[in-house]
């Protein structure tokens, strides 16, 4: 019996210096990590778009042409950029991405990469952002659009190209632009408000508990989770949601003029055409059809903030990648040759 516990005792030894061996270096990355100065914690990144595209379609001429061929295609082109180089620079165009949440978190990298642009000074010719938003918080996606604004405030062209989505908040930011490029599928529109929330009164009464809220001002809580709500409350916060709404439609209407608000503040999510002769949109075609077009006749310059993240947070983005890949995979056995549509 004592071998027993001399033996748990060993293995519970064995435990805690493994967890501590593994736990104090984090710790101390993590510590180490909140003690960094300012300026280390973000910085703008400019990649060539052109080099990059070029680079691309040169990878695919070196497999379709045999050796001689390529290599006089090389000489050759390496003459052209030369001359280039000698002549007049070409005119900048400066790309941006953005993917949007609920709460518009991707507004704070958005913000930098403006931020940069503008102080630059550098004259540009157009500024292409690639949206991707389902929409989200009202007042975040507003600060988006306030931010996109600031181009177009500063005499530079502005492009959104939506591929897949840009619908509510996604498209209060992107109606600020000077011409929008959707993807015949991307979903646009959705010009509308909703809120919603739980109500737990009539359970915590049947459970005996009692909640207690003071306020100051006749309208500082309109509808609450727990307590009980109101007919004046209630009312008092769908004309809170309609004034929200005539907000969102007068900011759509003084950006895009040709659409007729009425129609298109309903609610509802078009694609393509449908969305083209309502006006939401100017083109249909893809960011990188779009990009390949202007890459021929500009330079193409991909702007982004990178903010170094520390360990613990690396950590927990990459569990939660992990996470997501595993719904993925558990969605595709139970969808198997079917159509998700």
């Amino acid at each position: 019996m004592i071998d027993l516990f001399v033996a748990y005792g060993f293995f519970l030894l064995k435990v805690i210096t493994v967890l501590l061996v593994i736990l104090i270096p984090i710790l101390m990355i993590s510590s180490s990590t909140k003690h960094k100065k300012e300026t280390d914690k973000g910085r703008i990144i400019v990649k060539n778009l052109s080099d990059k595209l070029e680079e691309i379609g040169v990878t695919l001429k070196s497999a379709e042409m045999d050796p001689k061929a390529y290599k006089s295609f090389l000489k050759e082109r390496n003459k052209k950029k030369k001359k280039e180089l000698k002549g007049k620079s070409k005119e900048i165009v400066y790309v941006l991405d953005f993917k949007g949440d609920i709460q518009a978190s991707a507004v704070d990298k958005l913000k930098q990469e403006i931020n940069a642009i503008i102080a630059s000074q550098v004259k540009c010719k157009e500024v292409v952002v690639k949206v991707e938003s389902g929409g989200g918080s009202a007042y975040a996606y507003g600060l988006c659009a306030a931010e996109l604004k600031r181009l177009v405030d500063n005499k530079m062209k502005l492009t959104v190209c939506i591929d897949k989505m840009a619908a509510s908040g996604g498209y209060l930011m992107s109606c600020v632009a000077t011409k929008i490029v959707a993807a015949p599928w991307a979903i646009v529109g959705s010009i509308g408000v909703i809120a919603q929330l739980p109500n737990f009164h009539r359970l915590l009464k049947k459970l005996d508990i009692d909640i207690e809220m003071h306020t100051a001002g006749k309208f500082k809580r309109t509808l609450t989770t727990l307590g009980k709500n109101t007919k004046q409350g209630r009312e008092k916060f769908i004309s809170e949601l309609e004034d929200l709404h005539i907000v969102f439609k007068d900011f759509v209407k003084e950006n895009r003029s040709k659409i007729q608000v009425a129609k298109v503040s309903t609610g509802e999510v078009w694609q393509g055409d449908k969305a083209k002769k309502l006006g939401l949109i100017d083109e249909i075609g893809t960011s990188d059809d779009y990009l390949l077009k202007l890459a021929s006749k500009f330079k193409l310059l991909e702007i982004q903030y990178f903010e170094k993240k520390p360990f613990t947070a690396r950590l927990g983005t990459a569990a939660e990648v992990i996470v997501e890949k595993g719904i993925y995979k558990i969605l595709d056995i139970f969808n198997k040759d079917r159509f998700i549509t």
